[in-house]
Parts: structure tokens; sequence; C-alpha cells
């Protein structure tokens, strides 16, 4: 029993720290393509209405990072122990998005590094 314990306080850090999020994965535009391309993920564009309708990628969803409100009401139906994957125009935005959504629980949250300028 002494020795289950022992290994309970040393290993309890290291399995609640691999479930939490602190900041995105960034993946470049190949591996970002890769994950999402004719696949079934959470894909979230969190740049404005406006720049979504000047060109998105396909299956994206628009929570505007700027609406922080709105962004986190919509956010919540997601599920939170699958990835999600986020950009924004060229990666700024996309990085405070990731911050928060490691706060809000989610536990895999991948970026598109240098955001949808880097796309086509």
């Amino acid at each position: 029993m002494k020795i289950f314990l022992q290994l309970f306080f040393v290993l309890a850090p290291f399995s609640i720290s691999a479930q939490q999020c602190t900041e995105a994965i960034l993946l470049n535009t190949g591996e970002f393509k890769k994950e999402v391309i004719q696949k079934n993920v959470q894909l979230v564009d969190v740049r404005t209405a406006n720049e979504f309708q000047q060109g998105h990628i396909e299956n994206a969803i628009l929570a505007d990072i700027y609406q922080k409100n709105a962004f986190q009401e919509k956010l919540k139906s997601f599920d939170k122990e699958q990835a999600i994957f986020i950009y924004c125009r060229s990666g700024n935005r996309s990085k405070s998005a990731a911050k928060l959504l490691c706060q809000m629980g989610f536990k895999k949250v991948y970026d598109l590094k240098g955001g949808y300028l880097t796309w086509n």
C-alpha cells in the first residue's frame, strides 16, 4: 500500500497535466490540411464575419474572437474531449483564441501556423 501511494503522488501530476491544454499546437499548412480536409473535425474560423465571407476553409464554423461572449457561447456546445482546429488571418487572434479555449477546458487545440494567409 505504501508503494502504491508513493507511485500515485509521483505520477498523478503527470496525468493531470497531460489532460490540460495550455496553448495550441501549431501545425503548418500541410499538416493542418491533412487533419481537416474531408474529415469530420471541429474547425473554427476566429476571424470577423466580413473576413469569413471573403473566404474560409470549407466546413469551418465562424466564431469571432473579438466578440468574446458570443465566441464562448458558441463553443460551449463543442466537444471538449475532441480536438479542435482553429485559424485566423495570420495567427495572432488564433493564439488568443487558443488560450481561451484551453481555459474553457478544451483538451487539444490545433492552430494553423500563419493563418488563412498560408492556406492557398
